[in-house]
């Protein structure tokens, strides 16, 4: 497994970060949650005021916050200019703007750096939403996340705070739409991806058949 990379992608509420995390603690290897650095910017926009309907105000403050991203699949963390975001960014507010603010070129290309210089020589899962396609195209291992809308609204409004499962339903179906034609690195699934519906499956059988698909590539 030395220098393995993982690639994870797929919708919100499709069981990426616990899927994710459930396998990088399997292998003993790194874990990066790439839409957790997206909603940390988002959050620091928002707390200083940043119009998020404005490309171009998003663009000039890009690269200001300080962002740190803890790998450990046990205990991932993430701290915006030397404060734990890891709470504050879960809220309904950041999940409404995140998709603002990912949109925006200078972000992404700013995060997709900092993405690869984390990845480095690889032992790592990473999760996200172009994985596969932008930030580690050469990924021995990619797969693709689905689910049902229903059940990816669940799995959402247990995550998140101060929302309901209808809401997260118009939420999660704005924002695919959003982030699957956005200009700048959509959502999109990887030509060699292996695409798993994971409606039907609890945590344990997704993990498993995800380290059954590891096993069958490396």
């Amino acid at each position: 497994m030395a220098g393995l990379v993982v690639a994870m992608d797929g919708p919100s509420g499709s069981g990426k970060s616990s899927a994710s995390r459930g396998v990088a603690r399997a292998l003993g290897l790194r874990y990066l949650d790439t839409g957790a650095m997206y909603r940390a910017i988002t959050w620091w926009m928002l707390q200083g005021e940043v119009d998020l309907t404005d490309p171009a105000a998003i663009a000039v403050r890009a690269s200001e916050p300080a962002l740190s991203m803890g790998t450990d699949p046990d205990a991932p963390t993430v701290a915006v200019d030397g404060v734990d975001a890891a709470g504050p960014i879960r809220t309904a507010e950041v999940t409404a703007a995140v998709s603002a603010v990912s949109a925006v070129p200078e972000v992404r290309r700013r995060l997709v750096a900092e993405q690869r210089e984390i990845i480095g020589a690889g032992d790592i899962v990473v999760e996200g939403r172009d994985i596969g396609t932008v930030v580690a195209p050469e990924a021995p291992v990619k797969i693709y996340l689905t689910a049902s809308a229903e059940a990816r609204a669940l799995r959402r409004t247990a995550e998140l705070t101060g929302t309901t499962v209808e809401a997260q339903k118009a939420a999660m179906a704005r924002r695919d739409t959003l982030d699957s034609t956005r200009k700048t690195d959509p959502l999109a699934k990887a030509a060699d991806a292996v695409e798993l519906d994971t409606t039907a499956l609890n945590l344990e059988e997704v993990i498993a058949e995800v380290l059954r698909l590891i096993k069958e590539k490396v």
